[in-house]
């Protein structure tokens, strides 16, 4: 399952969001289990193009809860 803040890649281009396969995202919504909001940036990270994109034209190529922090790991930082 996508989750927010989850980088993803498009499968296939889409000319008319002026984004090819490959680019990548992050997604800053999910919209249940069908489609997903999706932020892709500009290398100064402004906002390229910010739109909604049905899960099965995205591909999850890093996942935040692969990278979340364990309880007893934020109890010893602070």
């Amino acid at each position: 399952m996508i989750e927010e803040l989850d980088v993803v890649a498009l499968k296939r281009e889409r000319a008319d969001l002026g984004l090819k396969a490959g680019d990548e995202g992050a997604v800053v919504l999910v919209y249940g289990d069908e489609a997903c909001e999706v932020e892709f940036v500009n290398p100064d990270g402004s906002t390229r193009v910010m739109t909604a994109l049905p899960v099965d034209e995205i591909e999850v190529v890093w996942r935040i809860a692969d990278h979340r922090t364990g309880k007893a790991d934020r109890r010893a930082a602070g």
